[in-house]
């Protein structure tokens, strides 16, 4: 038989077979099925027509089935057990979760926001399978319904309304130079910030184009470096008086790491809105849905929202 024609069978009626072998009673399966006698009865005429077998025979006031129905109640007792499991709502619990789930996520998350996030969460969920790969800004729906990502940690920059979300907090831009730096002891002013070389760190947050549509009046910076990650700006710091730009999180990290003095930026920009995105259908995964607190508990405490 094929799987079409099981589709096309009243699977129910195995279970009030299962459940007329073990009363070996019409009036008690009537009680456990919560139907009347007669609705029974006629279930055990449509079961006989289904299986072409007699399946019980009646002694006294007792049915006694046939050796075909204990062959059916034996081979149903592990498929109707894993429907029973399939069925029962289950709580959630991260300690015996083994999931793998793939996080997308900007140069700034990765380097600022990940790192803290990750103790707490395989803390209480020691067998739980992560991968964080690099944001698509442009993609970020195919990304999450398509490409195998389930979350995101990033500013909404390219469409994301079809997408679930929630706010994680706002990150400033600051700026970090070496104790070195002559500007080191000094407050930093939007002259001196378009005199001195310039890196750019977090490019995929969009910092560089924040910054420069900020002073597009100006004339352009010396920028000597753009690069996703900060250890490849602090490796010139020896070489030129660099003025670092970045996002804050991360700066406060390294300041405090790499004794850089930190300066805010000389000039306002918007702050990046920071959220958490996923894709709608791992709305009801208790995982998904786990992993999504916590990571947006987690975030909005360093981000003091």
């Amino acid at each position: 038989m094929e799987l079409e024609d099981i589709y096309r069978q009243d699977l129910s009626l195995l279970i009030a077979l299962q459940i007329l072998v073990e009363e070996c009673s019409v009036t008690q399966a009537a009680k456990r099925l919560h139907l009347s006698q007669s609705a029974t009865s006629r279930i055990l005429a449509r079961l006989r027509e289904m299986l072409n077998d007699p399946l019980f025979t009646r002694v006294g006031q007792k049915l006694v089935p046939t050796q075909f129905a204990l062959d059916c109640y034996s081979q149903l007792q592990q498929p109707t057990g894993q429907l029973i499991e399939l069925l029962t709502p289950k709580e959630f619990n991260p300690s015996e979760c083994q999931q793998k789930f793939t996080i997308a996520a900007t140069d700034y998350a990765m380097q600022a926001l990940v790192p803290f996030v990750l103790p707490e969460i395989y803390s209480k969920a020691p067998n739980i399978k992560l991968e964080v790969i690099p944001v698509q800004h442009r993609e970020l729906q195919s990304q999450l319904s398509q490409q195998g990502a389930d979350l995101a940690i990033c500013r909404a920059i390219g469409q994301t309304l079809q997408l679930s979300q929630e706010f994680l907090g706002k990150v400033g831009v600051s700026c970090l130079l070496s104790p070195e730096h002559p500007l080191a002891d000094s407050t930093l002013t939007l002259a001196d910030y378009l005199h001195f070389p310039h890196a750019t760190i977090a490019i995929s947050d969009g910092v560089k184009a924040l910054v420069d549509s900020a002073i597009v009046a100006h004339p352009d910076r010396n920028e000597l470096l753009r690069t996703s990650h900060l250890d490849s700006a602090l490796a010139l710091l020896k070489f030129h008086p660099l003025i670092i730009t970045l996002p804050e999180g991360m700066a406060e990290l390294a300041a405090s790491k790499h004794r850089l003095r930190l300066k805010p930026l000389p000039f306002e920009i918007p702050a990046l809105d920071y959220n958490l995105f996923w894709h709608s259908k791992s709305e009801r995964d208790k995982a998904h849905k786990w992993l999504r607190q916590e990571i947006t508990v987690l975030i909005r405490q360093l981000l003091k929202q």
